[in-house]
């Protein structure tokens, strides 16, 4: 980690253990422009491969091809409408409607540790941990400055990169776009990597050829979507997951996002990563600042799985706060898939008499119990208990079921109101809507609008009241639609474009508001299963749960394409009963328990009404996760198969940071008929140390379990599992 200036060739090194990312200032104006970023370099002096002495050089050299050098510059933060027709990253309207920007370098600072993003998730670290880069540019007629932020780490090898533009003028602007990270590299076949889905299939892995013009990916919605996620790879076309060059970056945002690579005439690359431009706009009178969220840079020349656990390493140890992050988490068991609405004091109380016994150790009561809510048609905004359904109350139900000997946790959809409430019929403006328009429904209600103070007031206070008034140690907060009609009964006609960024910053402010009061509770965030499973909600809460699918087998190409990014530790996972009750599939509760504990682990399923034999099996996949837990949570990840590629089977593997033991998960889809075993190489241990098998005699060195595997033999039938603990044998 280090970050050095070479005030002769004004330019600028940035160092992580394995990566360098070098920018310098050109020419007498200042423009600052990007010259590498890939393995680590023992030289400063790379400004050539900005390529600024061929034509058409410099303006100072050739000012009749300014336009030519400006479309041609590989530029650091590019402006717009001066010359340069790539993607801007960012756009100002002017008293007069003009917009115009180009910044040029003003001046600059190095020092240790990281600057807090006020009202933003971003990453943090003490001075010992890391170091910032701060480069003041500005457009001088506009009198703007936008400061960029560029903070590396000891321990991992990210980037994170951010913006803060400020309006230094007397007139006020319109901020019209502002990205958070660009960046300009020359083309060598590489492919994009993103991350797609919907509903129940989220985060799906796809590679796609980059041709010329624009391909991006990206949200309207108002979050960050199950339709695609706030990341994008750029990598060689041999990567695998364990060689090749890959460029990942990754958006700690929570709402409308851009992400998009542009391949230009001259087969160079601009990525850009950014708040959506679409419907945004953002006064800035004089004097005010406007912070834009993180971008996480990591370059790999290992392949996918190098990126994975750098991102791992970074969320684990500089962006999730909770004291539950290095933690293990309660066992718990969910009522949703259980009872739906229908439930009362009597059936929660023994589903928890029947999971005492099991060893699980939280209940968690979902969805139905306030107002009069035994559907999804009303009382979302009524945050009052339903004595109908829970006789005696709240409290008297969490005193008894910690009576039991479980902690209890509860759900909320705080974001939300039903048209069929006390608070919609007395507070409509409340609700986000365009007027004059039949407002659109998504599961039959509406979204509050969190750029009124007085809304996010009311919202806390109804979580917080419920929290005050019981024993409840966590809470599942939910968010089951997105944002349609934008508009705003509070912000006037000019503001109208902040509503969805304001919005953002409401949720924000929020769930700060209860980690604070409440530092113990074990907050996960959901939205219609993982609609906003991004960086920027794991800074407030330590998992987040991963997709309303349940399915083991689906889970696997689910959570595959979460751990690309994410630590397992971070993966809301639970074993559900069959047939499924999102496809119908009927796979062993064995298998559902194993692809579960590559997550925070859990069930959802009525303990008091599943067959014996797998309520039998519970106490056994309670051990498993005490037993495992501790390495799942800390350790390193390998993707060594994915079935979404090769159709009959899946596999991968924790390894302990010290690699004195390692957890294989192979999952056999498909069996085949007629076939030999298989050998599966393991990868991450010590070369040098021996390892044994549990519950085989001999052992093995690192070496060969790396090179020549193991053997798995085949299982009859389809959905079959194995865990395979491998254990140093010098411990």
């Amino acid at each position: 980690m280090n970050i050095l200036y070479d005030e002769t060739g004004r330019l600028f090194k940035i160092d992580t253990q394995h990566t360098s990312y070098v920018l310098g200032i050109v020419d007498e104006e200042g423009f600052p422009g990007h010259a590498y970023y890939g393995p680590i370099l023992e030289d400063i002096d790379v400004a050539y491969c900005m390529r600024i002495a061929e034509p058409p050089f410099v303006p100072s050299q050739n000012n009749r091809d300014r336009g030519c050098f400006l479309d041609t510059f590989p530029t650091e933060f590019p402006g717009n409408g001066v010359g340069d027709y790539r993607e801007s990253a960012i756009e100002i309207a002017d008293g007069n409607g003009n917009r115009a920007v180009q910044l040029f370098y003003k001046s600059h600072r190095i020092y240790p540790g990281k600057p807090k993003k006020e009202g933003l998730p971003a990453t943090f670290g003490t001075d010992a941990e890391c170091m910032t880069l701060e480069i003041v540019t500005q457009d001088p007629v506009l009198d703007l400055e936008v400061i960029l932020f560029y903070s590396v780490f000891a321990d991992t090898d990210a980037i994170a990169r951010s913006v803060r533009v400020v309006n230094r003028g007397k007139e006020s602007i319109q901020l019209e776009k502002i990205m958070s990270a660009s960046l300009d590299m020359d083309n060598d076949n590489y492919k994009m990597l993103t991350l797609h889905g919907s509903w129940a299939r989220e985060r799906q892995m796809e590679w796609r050829s980059i041709g010329h013009g624009r391909q991006s990916v990206g949200s309207v919605r108002g979050e960050s979507s199950h339709q695609e996620h706030p990341f994008l790879a750029v990598a060689s076309e041999n990567c695998t997951q364990t060689a090749g060059d890959v460029w990942g970056f990754h958006f700690v945002y929570s709402g409308n996002f851009l992400a998009q690579v542009e391949r230009n005439q001259f087969d160079s690359l601009r990525i850009s990563m950014g708040i959506h431009p679409g419907g945004f706009s953002y006064e800035l009178k004089p004097g005010d600042v406007f912070e834009a969220p993180e971008v996480i840079m990591v370059y790999s020349a290992e392949g996918l799985g190098a990126m994975s656990r750098a991102y791992h390493d970074l969320y684990r140890n500089h962006l999730i706060r909770s004291p539950y992050k290095d933690r293990k988490r309660p066992i718990l068991i969910n009522n949703w898939e259980a009872t739906y609405f229908d439930f009362d004091t009597d059936k929660l109380l023994a589903i928890a008499a029947e999971a005492k016994k099991a060893g699980i150790e939280m209940l968690v009561m979902d969805d139905g119990w306030f107002g009069h809510r035994n559907d999804d048609n009303s009382s979302l905004g009524d945050w009052q208990v339903n004595e109908e359904k829970l006789s005696g109350g709240l409290k008297y139900l969490v005193d008894q079921v910690n009576a039991i000997g479980l902690k209890f946790g509860i759900w909320f959809e705080p974001e939300m109101v039903s048209p069929d409430s006390d608070l919609y019929r007395q507070h409509p403006d409340w609700a986000i809507a365009v007027p004059n328009r039949v407002p659109c429904r998504l599961r039959n209600q509406y979204v509050l609008d969190l750029s009124r103070p007085e809304v996010v007031d009311y919202v806390y206070e109804c979580v917080a009241s419920v929290l005050r008034s019981a024993n409840i140690e966590y809470v599942k907060w939910d968010m089951n639609r997105q944002l349609t009609d934008v508009g705003s009964g509070y912000l006037d006609n000019k503001h109208q474009g902040e509503l969805m960024h304001r919005y953002v910053l409401g949720v924000y402010a929020l769930q700060e508001r209860l980690i604070t009061e409440f530092p113990n509770l074990l907050l996960e965030n959901c939205s219609g299963g993982g609609a906003r499973f991004d960086p920027g909600m794991l800074y407030y809460s330590p998992q987040i749960w991963c997709s309303d699918d349940t399915d083991a087998v689906e889970r696997l190409g689910i959570q595959e394409g979460t751990a690309l990014l994410y630590p397992l530790s971070t993966i809301g996972a639970h074993v559900s009963d069959c047939p499924n009750h999102t496809v119908g599939r009927v796979t062993p509760f064995e298998t559902r328990g194993h692809v579960a504990l590559a997550g925070t682990f859990g069930y959802e399923l009525d303990i008091t009404r599943i067959p014996q034999e797998d309520r039998d099996m519970i106490p056994g996949q309670v051990e498993l996760y005490h037993k495992y837990n501790d390495l799942i949570r800390r350790g390193d990840y390998y993707r060594i198969a994915s079935y979404r590629d090769n159709h009959f089977y899946d596999c991968y593997e924790v390894v302990a940071k010290d690699r004195s033991e390692a957890l294989l998960f192979y999952i056999q889809v498909m069996n085949r008929p007629n076939y030999h075993s298989r050998i599966i190489k393991v990868p991450g241990l010590d070369d040098t140390r021996r390892y044994r098998v549990e519950g085989e005699e001999r052992t093995y060195a690192g070496s060969t379990l790396r090179n020549a595997g193991l053997v798995i033999p085949n299982m009859w039938g389809d959905f079959q599992s194995k865990l395979i603990h491998i254990v140093a044998t010098d411990l």
